[in-house]
């Protein structure tokens, strides 16, 4: 498959970078409410959002941006440098969820809930090939993965991953967040749905070198084409 971004002119590749990213960023968030109201389970991280949005009374968007604060000053001693994608991540995801959330109603058959599931992860997947493609930097949450690996280049994506995703798994179940069917289908689907994505979306990371970004770029580069959520 051909990549879009090798049939745009070098001179429109910022903006159509930037609408890609905030194009990502709201399909994310609206992929996230249709997992919530599903009710048929999370991937780990939205497990972890739900969880403490149920404790504390906080809506989920406002847990999503909340979240991301403490995840981002984590990054500090990883002396891993966030992008303009990764405060735009930080901003726009947990309103769009919020407003998503206000306006959907929750599934009321056992059909409409699959069709929500499958509408969400199918966006989701959608939505991350997008940011991530536009390599204006990671999300706080894959932000602090990559971190994690540069820092300690003997540990393996893989393994950073799953360690940070079974925590924050464990905490949320233990917090009241939904897990189960939508948790595994996430887990198997999401990978290969951002690979089969990804060409169509990808920038050639010298062109994204070559532009100037609004913030100084979180090292776009491969570990951040790996298949991982947005926030």
């Amino acid at each position: 498959m051909s990549r879009l971004s090798n049939l745009v002119p070098p001179g429109a590749r910022l903006p159509r970078r930037t609408s890609q990213l905030f194009t990502g960023l709201v399909l994310y968030g609206v992929s996230m409410a249709f997992m919530v109201e599903s009710d048929l389970g999370l991937n780990p991280w939205d497990v972890f959002h739900q969880g403490v949005s149920k404790a504390t009374g906080v809506s989920f968007g406002w847990v999503v941006l909340l979240t991301g604060v403490p995840v981002l000053l984590l990054w500090i001693p990883l002396r891993q440098r966030p992008g303009f994608g990764t405060i735009a991540n930080l901003l726009v995801i947990g309103f769009v969820a919020d407003g998503a959330l206000a306006v959907l109603t929750p599934g009321e058959s056992m059909a409409m809930r699959i069709t929500y599931l499958v509408v969400g992860i199918a966006l989701n997947g959608v939505a991350t090939a997008m940011y991530i493609g536009a390599r204006f930097g990671p999300g706080p949450r894959d932000g602090l993965m990559t971190g994690i690996v540069r820092r300690w280049p003997r540990l393996s994506i893989r393994l950073v991953r799953t360690s940070i995703e079974v925590l924050v798994l464990g905490i949320g179940v233990l917090l009241g967040g939904t897990i189960g069917l939508g948790t595994i289908a996430y887990a198997l689907g999401i990978g290969p749905l951002v690979q089969l994505f990804m060409p169509a979306f990808a920038v050639p990371e010298g062109v994204a070198a070559a532009e100037a970004e609004p913030v100084v770029s979180g090292h776009p580069g491969a570990a951040q084409l790996e298949p991982a959520p947005a926030c």
